[in-house]
């Protein structure tokens, strides 16, 4: 049971950048997921997350309208668009998966598969 977490990288502001989570040994469909990310010196915080069905949706107030979570279920896998990058969205970004009942929730105790964590620098 695995979760992979790709498609960071240095983007300059304005800029966009895709994340995505891959899963391995179970799938994905069956979960809830959640985006978090965590700054140098910060603590880590909730970005985005998408219950099992897909129904119910939620963004950081700080990100919203600019990013976009979805997944994949042919694929096996969640992906972070996210556009309109801005200094302060640099931080390690992870992915992970919580139950499959209770919608999602924007809190990192819930969830209970993480990703190692994908690099993103937004800079000039």
């Amino acid at each position: 049971v695995q979760l992979q977490a790709s498609g960071g990288g240095l983007v300059q502001p304005g800029g966009s950048l895709r994340l995505s989570c891959a899963a391995s040994g179970f799938r994905l469909g069956y979960y809830a997921i959640g985006w978090f990310r965590q700054a140098p010196g910060k603590e880590r915080e909730a970005v985005s997350c998408v219950d099992k069905t897909d129904d119910t949706i939620i963004y950081a107030g700080s990100v919203k309208g600019r990013f976009t979570i979805s997944r994949d279920r042919v694929r096996n896998a969640a992906y972070l668009q996210m556009n309109g990058l801005e200094p302060e969205d640099t931080a390690i970004y992870y992915c992970a998966t919580g139950p499959g009942v209770g919608g999602c929730q924007m809190y990192s105790r819930w969830y209970d598969t993480w990703g190692q964590g994908t690099l993103v620098t937004v800079s000039s």
